[in-house]
């Protein structure tokens, strides 16, 4: 992970969240989107065995388990995307731009 990425845990939250996750994905609605078997992602299709479900706003950074904020994506975008927002593993993605050369700096 990058070292850029600070945060406070709060064991707590993070419990109480993972377990509203737990209870949420035995929902109609999530069960229907592991059928289709879409990543949120990157649009792939998977059998719902290679599936997993992602909070967009990490719980580890104050996100909740809600049905707006769980979505379903393959293993490999999960792991890549770890405990980051969808803004910053895009940003990472990029990677941070090279300053101009001095000469072509005007002043």
């Amino acid at each position: 992970m990058d070292d850029w990425v600070y945060f406070e845990r709060d064991e707590r939250h993070i419990k109480r969240e993972r377990a509203k996750a737990r209870e949420l994905r035995k929902t109609p609605y999530f069960q229907e989107l592991l059928r289709k078997g879409i990543c949120h992602y990157c649009g792939k299709k998977f059998p719902p065995e290679e599936l997993t479900f992602d909070h967009i706003v990490p719980v580890v950074r104050g996100g909740r388990s809600t049905r707006g904020n769980m979505v379903v994506c393959c293993k490999p975008c999960n792991q890549s995307k770890s405990c980051l927002t969808p803004a910053e593993q895009l940003l990472s993605l990029l990677g941070e731009p090279e300053a101009p050369p001095a000469e072509e700096i005007e002043i």
